[in-house]
């Protein structure tokens, strides 16, 4: 396939190499040019804007920070929307907000363009393996239109129907669930710790019984070792997140009391300057409120 790739972050980057190796024809934009042009050591055509990497594609892929840039790269003068040609396919792979996404779906219809979004879960490493797991939702002809493509970034895709902001919803609530986990991480290796108990043996403890899950295995030995500048995931992009789902949660109505403590964890990590660090840096202000000190 032809693909347009705009957004080669930490999680695109690995997205796009592994289409390139997959055989599909790549034309990349990313706001830092030198990051395209090493793209296009491997056969990608470097376009010069968005509305370049927009053209002439079967499949135009966006995966980017937040609201505000995927609303530059779609609507701005000289957009991606009027460059992508009709009965094309606009893959939204971004962690965006519901409204955003329903804005979207509506404007590509009326353009007669088609909106899918699929935002997905995994931290770098997982996009560069190829392994992430990807939220489908959207015109389900176009879905698996896309599948030779979501197969390549991952391991595993779900379909959520036609209504293309059920993927969106999906994605900002499990993100919701895994700041809650880091939280409790947090509480738990708190008391572990003031109780004079090996972190780690705890943790061991944790992950080889009653939460073997792959979210445990993943942020406990961060948790556990209070060290957050191995950044997978940048707490700013983060705090976002949970003031999407905040959002969400308010639009629909629906009371999320500890989403709200997870906010007060991020704007408290913000304000003492952890902005560079992992997001599971929220941990270190339970830490703190318990008398603790960096590990």
């Amino acid at each position: 396939m032809k693909i347009g790739f705009v957004g080669l972050g930490n999680m695109g980057s690995g997205m796009a190499r592994n289409l390139i190796k997959a055989g599909h024809t790549l034309t990349v934009y990313n706001r830092t040019r030198a990051r395209a042009e090493e793209f296009h050591k491997l056969g990608a055509r470097v376009a010069d804007s968005p509305a370049d990497a927009a053209s002439d594609v079967d499949v135009f892929i966006t995966m980017l920070a937040d609201d505000h840039a995927v609303e530059s790269v779609v609507f701005e003068p000289g957009n991606a929307i009027q460059a992508l040609s009709a009965k094309r396919v606009h893959l939204s792979m971004s962690t965006i907000s519901v409204a955003l996404s329903r804005r979207l779906a509506a404007v590509h219809k009326e353009k007669d363009r088609y909106y899918v979004a699929a935002p997905v879960f995994g931290r770098p490493e997982a996009a560069a393996a190829g392994k992430l797991f990807i939220i489908a939702a959207g015109p389900s002809t176009q879905i698996e239109e896309c599948k030779p493509l979501l197969d390549v970034m991952g391991q595993k895709t779900f379909a959520l129907g036609e209504d293309a902001s059920a993927a969106n919803v999906v994605k900002l609530t499990g993100n919701f669930l895994i700041t809650s986990v880091i939280e409790s991480l947090a509480e738990a290796f708190a008391l572990v710790r003031k109780s004079g108990l090996d972190p780690t043996r705890f943790l061991d403890v944790l992950t080889e019984s009653l939460f073997a899950a792959p979210i445990y295995r993943t942020y406990g030995p961060i948790v556990a070792s209070d060290k957050f500048d191995q950044t997978g995931f940048k707490l700013p992009l983060g705090f976002k997140d949970n003031r999407l789902v905040l959002a969400a949660a308010e639009d629909a109505s629906v009371p999320m009391p500890v989403a709200s403590l997870v906010h007060d964890r991020f704007v408290a990590a913000m304000a003492q300057g952890l902005a560079n660090s992992d997001w599971a840096a929220i941990a270190r202000i339970t830490y703190q409120n318990a008398g603790l000190h960096q590990g």
